[in-house]
């Protein structure tokens, strides 16, 4: 009986656990998505649209 005492205190103990790594994923989809929010707000805004216009009008104009 001792084995079996010792694997429910075990069980309960990894159950007891078992919420933090949800509990990490959650905090690591929440810091994606502000980077990426913030990476979306950065890439539209006027200054990086026309950077990026210029460079693919300047990489056109090499090619051809």
């Amino acid at each position: 009986m001792h084995i079996v005492s010792a694997l429910r205190r075990r069980w309960q103990a990894r159950k007891a656990d078992d919420g933090m790594s949800t509990a990490e994923y959650a905090v690591g989809t929440v810091a994606a998505a502000a980077f990426a929010g913030l990476l979306f707000k950065i890439v539209t805004s006027s200054e990086v649209r026309q950077m990026l216009l210029t460079i693919i009008h300047r990489a056109l104009n090499f090619v051809g």
